[in-house]
C-alpha cells in the first residue's frame, strides 16, 4: 500500500521570483520553447501604496512544455515593485534535453558555457542556471532534474526519501550527489552538497509535488512526529470559479520550501488555458511599473 501511495506522487512544478517579466517570458518561450500553460493577475496585498501604486500587486505564469498532468514546469512569480532579488546557493539549475533550445540560444546571441561535452549552460534573466543537453527533445517531458543545494547530502537523502518516500536512483559520495524522484518517467530531484550551509537569497524558491487528497493528512501527521518544519499547516486554498485545493507546505533540513497539494482537485486548478499567451502579452503591456518609477526618479527596489 506504502508503495502505490508512492507511485501516485508527481513532481509539478518549481517556483521561480523574476524581476524582469518581459526578458523572462523571452527566455522560456524563445530560447526554452515553452509554452505558457496559464497566466494569473492578483491585486491583493498592501494597498497603502507602501512601494509605489504597485505594492501587493503580483503575477503568476506557469510555463512548460506541456500540460502539468505529465511535464514539470516552472511557476514564475512577477512582484510589481520589485525589480531583483538576491541568489543564493539553494537552487543550482534545471537540467532539460532540447538541442532546439541550444540552436535557438545560439540564434539569439543567448551566452552559452559548455560545461562538460555537449552541456550548455544558459543563464534566465535573474541568473537562474538552465543546463541544456544537445540531443533530441524528448518526446515525454524533455525536463529531467532539478538541482538543489544541501548542507549534509546523508540528512537530506534521509529527509526526501525516508520520510517523503522517493525512491534513490543514484547517490555518490564522492561527488557528494544524490537523485532521487517518484517514478522513473517523471522529473528527478538531484541534492548536491554546497560545502557548507545553504543560502536562499531574497529569491529562494519553492517546488511543488501532488499526491492523493486523504495522503496530505498523513504527511503533516509525519512531519509533526518527527519534529520537522511544516510552513503552512493543511489549509484549503480557494480560487473563485475554479477547484478548491489543499496544501500543505514544508521545509526540509536547509529550509528548501515544499509544497504537496491534493491531486484531484490540482488537476482540475491546472488545466492549460489557451489565453494563457495573450493574457501574459497584455499584462506586460499594461505594466507600466517601469516607467512610474523612471518618473519618480525611483529605482524598483531589491529584494
Amino acid at each position: 500500500r506504502h508503495g502505490a501511495a508512492m507511485a501516485a506522487r508527481r513532481a509539478l512544478h518549481f517556483v521561480f521570483k523574476v524581476g524582469d517579466r518581459g526578458r523572462t517570458a523571452r527566455f522560456y518561450r524563445e530560447l526554452l520553447g515553452m509554452s505558457v500553460l496559464r497566466h494569473e493577475e492578483f491585486e491583493e496585498g498592501c494597498k497603502a501604496s507602501c512601494n509605489g501604486p504597485y505594492d501587493g500587486k503580483w503575477s503568476k505564469t506557469m510555463v512548460g512544455y506541456g500540460p502539468e498532468d505529465n511535464h514539470f514546469v516552472a511557476e514564475l512569480t512577477y512582484n510589481y515593485g520589485i525589480g531583483e532579488y538576491r541568489l543564493g546557493n539553494d537552487f543550482l539549475g534545471i537540467t532539460l534535453v532540447s538541442s532546439q533550445a541550444v540552436s535557438n540560444a545560439k540564434k539569439m546571441g543567448w551566452p552559452l558555457k559548455e560545461v562538460t561535452s555537449g552541456v550548455f549552460e544558459a543563464e534566465a534573466p535573474g541568473g537562474y542556471k538552465f543546463y541544456l543537453e544537445d540531443k533530441e527533445q524528448l518526446k515525454q517531458d524533455p525536463v529531467l532534474k532539478v538541482t538543489l543545494g544541501v548542507s549534509n547530502l546523508q540528512n537530506s537523502v534521509n529527509y526526501w526519501s525516508g520520510l517523503l518516500g522517493m525512491k534513490i536512483y543514484e547517490k555518490d559520495e564522492e561527488k557528494q550527489r544524490a537523485l532521487l524522484g517518484y517514478a522513473d518517467n517523471q522529473c528527478k530531484l538531484e541534492l548536491k552538497a554546497v560545502g557548507g550551509a545553504v543560502d536562499h537569497g531574497t529569491a529562494f524558491g519553492r517546488i511543488a509535488f501532488s499526491c492523493a487528497k486523504e495522503e496530505l493528512p498523513n504527511i503533516e501527521a509525519l512531519m509533526k512526529k518527527e519534529n520537522q518544519k511544516i510552513l503552512t499547516p493543511l489549509v484549503s486554498l480557494d480560487t473563485p470559479g475554479k477547484a478548491t485545493v489543499q496544501v500543505i507546505i514544508l521545509a526540509d533540513p536547509d529550509g528548501h520550501e515544499i509544497c504537496f497539494v491534493g491531486d484531484e482537485a490540482f488537476r482540475e486548478l491546472s488545466k492549460v488555458d489557451p489565453n494563457g499567451d495573450k493574457l501574459l502579452d497584455d499584462a506586460m503591456a499594461a505594466d507600466n511599473s517601469d516607467k512610474w518609477f523612471a518618473a519618480h526618479k525611483m529605482k524598483k527596489v531589491s529584494a
